[in-house]
């Protein structure tokens, strides 16, 4: 290993360790180390040491950069399945996906020990019409097998350019199917609403973006518009929906919600410990809200649900959710890098942490195959998709239960 490259890996890890250390011909420690500091001096030489075998033995030639980068991806992602280093390229897709659009399948995955686990298919991707399903685990891509711990290789994968063909392979019920299918521009559509019937309303929304809630708001005034007065009752779709910006999060409850907790997060630092709360203005003045959430729903989603859960605004019905409670931060680093590191535990209202435990509808319905439509702005379907079928029902008994007791 160069003279120069053992001066960056002492200076990094000295200051990483707060050691103080300091090189001249040598090693030089101005202080004796002990406990937790011994321990990382170990563990820093042995970086050193594996690092240095790497490069005179590994069977290709490998360089300081590429070997760096590797530690630095593989430190972040071996934290938990969020966590993840990002590059310039992937740092620049991380933006377009929260406000933009991106070239690829259209499918939001994550990795949990080492397997990588679709969340949902997004509405009207190829991977949503080609039949890839929440839940299936993709094995391979253009028949490369997908290696664990190799989550932002295999976004990176299927990635590319526009009308390329690909063919993701999925692992389901314990055999393996093969889908084929050409690259899209994936456009960040989140809404789409329309009338169920007088005075009823339905929107979906199929993630959470930044325009999310201005684009919910100005398509539950439409639907006022339409009915020429207040809405009765409102179906809010976000089965299928894996998430996004916590803060649209945060907005979309807001909109239903006169005050009170929409919800609160726990960190080991100031700014990632906080709770957001409602303001008053609740844009359907009261009508009543039916939720429909399934395993899709994650992150941002049960976010929604939770909050209008625990307020009693809105009835959950459909199947546990996804089960997201985590908070990840993207941190901007030098040369168009970042971090999208886990920074807090978020909390409903209640107090409750829903990670790797879900929402729990107040009724449960199973999933009807097909439903909901894979396309975001498809025909609902009135008659066979039962878990809409039920928010009907309890939508319309609830309205009847008022205006008895009035």
């Amino acid at each position: 290993m160069s003279l120069k490259t053992r001066v960056i890996l002492v200076l990094v890890i000295g200051t990483v360790m707060g050691l103080g250390l300091s090189y001249s011909g040598g090693l030089v420690v101005d202080k004796q180390p002990s406990g937790h500091d011994d321990s990382a001096l170990t563990q820093a030489r042995l970086f050193t040491e594996v690092m240095d075998r790497v490069k005179r033995e590994y069977v290709e030639p490998v360089d300081d950069r590429e070997l760096l980068e590797s530690a630095i991806r593989g430190m972040v992602g071996d934290l938990d399945a969020h966590s993840q280093y990002l590059d310039a390229d992937e740092y620049r897709e991380i933006r377009i996906s929260t406000s933009g659009s991106f070239t690829g399948v259209g499918v939001e995955v994550s990795e949990v020990g080492g397997i990588i686990r679709v969340i949902t298919p997004i509405a009207g991707s190829p991977a949503a019409r080609s039949g890839i399903l929440s839940g299936d685990q993709i094995i391979a891509v253009d028949g490369i097998a997908v290696e664990a711990n190799r989550l932002q290789d295999t976004i990176g994968r299927m990635r590319g350019r526009r009308g390329s063909k690909i063919t993701v392979t999925v692992l389901r019920d314990e055999g393996a199917i093969d889908y084929e299918m050409r690259r899209e521009v994936i456009r960040v559509a989140s809404v789409h609403s329309e009338i169920l019937q007088p005075a009823y309303g339905y929107i979906r929304l199929s993630q959470f973006s930044e325009a999310t809630a201005r684009e919910l708001s100005r398509a539950i005034d439409e639907l006022h518009d339409d009915q020429g007065g207040m809405l009765d009752g409102l179906v809010l779709d976000l089965r299928n929906n894996p998430g996004g910006v916590l803060d649209a999060a945060v907005d979309v409850s807001d909109l239903f919600l006169d005050s009170g907790v929409i919800v609160s997060a726990k960190g080991r630092t100031a700014d990632s410990s906080f709770t957001r709360s409602a303001h008053r203005g609740d844009v359907l003045d009261g009508a009543e809200i039916v939720i429909l959430v399934n395993k899709g729903s994650a992150s941002a989603s049960e976010i929604v649900a939770g909050a209008l859960q625990d307020h009693d605004r809105a009835l959950i019905v459909g199947t546990s959710t996804f089960g997201k409670g985590l908070v990840q931060t993207v941190m901007p680093l030098s040369m168009g890098r970042a971090i999208k590191l886990t920074t807090s535990r978020y909390f409903t209202p209640s107090g409750d942490s829903i990670h790797e435990t879900g929402i729990t509808p107040d009724v449960y319905v199973d999933d009807t195959a097909g439903f909901p439509d894979l396309s975001l702005a498809g025909e609902i379907d009135r008659e066979n998709d039962a878990q809409l079928l039920e928010a009907m029902q309890r939508l319309q008994r609830r309205r009847v239960m008022h205006s008895s007791a009035q």
